[in-house]
């Protein structure tokens, strides 16, 4: 069963249509699904798979592939002395197929690539001499590790620059894409509990699988995390040792990020929060940490790019800081916060990090998924003296039509009462915007809120809202 992965089948199979080989690369977090979709997408046309070994020595990963290749069907074969024989064995297993098209697919490439193990320059033999000159050859390649693969692939500079006849980046379920997928698996979960779902866990498919559907969501997500037989107990370290060769101080940036303002921080306030040094390997740290979606760098409205501030976005790692890091060992620990004062702060916090992954959706709902946006935060102290009251805006959609969506999040149980509180907070916000900006730009105070609201004298000082059944749509 592929959901929500329509586009990205339709291009791997339209590569079966091209009359020349294909190099196609694809990459996204750990458990994102890579590999599933690979394989449901060329089940016919497979004729190599292999995946690298986790922390496997150069010994291991030239074994291991050798291994596959006598499962394949290669015969009385020398064993390879090296990842260019390798390969070369490779070529004479594909010329044994009698398959129109040939796939051949490797998995997990960063943990085949060990330290000086000539992998990279046998790949690039093994495509240049024997593989691009034919009309009947897909190789598809895949990592977890982001920042590898775009480096040595993607964007290689030797023997592999521009070989690559397309890249994916595979990315998480969005909402609507999670209700379909539970739809299929006959989960009976309400919007607001697919929402906090989302909070917990993402829209990683992986994760989304291990949900049973005879369990509440707080005991589904107990048996998740604690326990020793919890299958997801150690899964943020797992998560890191698999995006990255070095993951402790990527672990200290995000650990810092976690502990920080949910707005996140500047990139001085970060060096010395996480203990790291300023020099060219912790922005190569922060580079990688944003291509594999785990932070987001933004600049606040009205501020120079010197003062650009760096967030983190990843759910599951927020989540996990948050509750898990302290190692509960209550196994109805979650079924017994989910109701509480911390759970409810810290929700509405996580709501606000799934209306920045449903953008798309809220643009669609303001009608104005045509128009050119740019995504933003402001943020200013306070300074009686000019005016200012001091005020946090978690999200602005500042618009090419000279506009600027002044959103304000709200996530409750019920529909949501707007009160003279809240006009009166999004007025200083919205002053503080212009007085400091000196902004041309009309400003439409918008509530996104879940479920709704409720329609009151209140409610209609927002000329826009956006309700969780919007941020539900494609």
């Amino acid at each position: 069963m592929i959901v929500a992965r329509s586009s990205e089948q339709k291009k791997l199979r339209d590569s079966l249509n091209v009359n020349e080989a294909q190099f196609i690369a694809i990459y996204g977090r750990r458990r994102i699904g890579k590999t599933y979709l690979v394989n449901k997408t060329y089940e016919n046309e497979m004729v190599f798979s292999h995946a690298g070994i986790y922390n496997g020595t150069y010994k291991e990963q030239l074994q291991a592939f050798t291994n596959k290749l006598d499962y394949y069907g290669l015969k009385n074969f020398e064993k390879p002395k090296n990842w260019i024989d390798a390969f070369y064995l490779l070529v004479k297993l594909i010329d044994q197929s009698k398959k129109d098209k040939k796939v051949i697919f490797l998995d997990e490439l960063s943990w085949m690539s060990t330290k000086n193990s000539g992998f990279t320059k046998a790949l690039e033999n093994f495509w240049n001499s024997y593989m691009s000159n034919r009309n009947d050859i897909i190789l598809i390649v895949c990592a977890s590790a982001t920042s590898w693969i775009i480096d040595n692939i993607i964007h290689n500079k030797g023997g592999l620059h521009n070989r690559v006849t397309y890249s994916i980046n595979l990315k998480q379920f969005s909402l609507c894409e999670v209700e379909e997928y539970f739809q299929k698996k006959k989960i009976d979960f309400t919007r607001r509990q697919l929402i906090e779902l989302y909070m917990i866990l993402g829209g990683v498919p992986y994760y989304l699988n291990l949900i049973q559907k005879d369990l509440s969501l707080a005991s589904n997500i107990d048996k998740l995390f604690v326990g020793d037989s919890a299958i997801l107990k150690n899964e943020n370290d797992y998560l890191y040792r698999g995006l990255f060769e070095n993951p402790e101080g990527y672990i200290k940036i995000v650990k810092a990020l976690a502990n920080g303002t949910k707005a996140g921080m500047t990139r001085n306030d970060l060096i010395k929060a996480s203990k790291q040094t300023e020099n060219g390997n912790f922005s190569k740290k922060i580079e990688e940490l944003e291509q594999c979606g785990i932070i987001r760098i933004y600049n606040p409205f009205g501020k120079s790019k010197k003062t650009s501030i760096i967030q983190l976005i990843d759910n599951f790692t927020l989540f996990y800081y948050k509750f898990l890091a302290s190692n509960p060992n209550d196994e109805n620990f979650f079924s017994s916060i989910i109701n509480t004062s911390k759970w409810i702060s810290w929700s509405g916090l996580a709501f606000e990090r799934v209306c920045l992954e449903h953008i798309k959706q809220i643009k669609t709902a303001l009608e104005i998924g045509g128009v050119k946006t740019e995504v933003c935060s402001f943020y200013t102290t306070k300074n009686e003296e000019n005016g200012i009251y001091g005020s946090q805006i978690d999200l602005l959609i500042v618009r090419n039509d000279e506009t600027i969506n002044l959103c304000e999040m709200k996530f409750s149980n019920k529909p949501y009462l707007v009160t003279a509180k809240d006009i009166e907070k999004m007025e200083i916000k919205r002053s503080d915007l212009m007085n400091i900006t000196k902004t041309k730009y009309s400003i439409i105070p918008t509530l996104i809120v879940s479920p709704d609201a409720a329609r009151n004298a209140y409610s209609n000082e927002f000329p826009s809202i956006v309700t969780s059944d919007d941020l539900f749509k494609y």
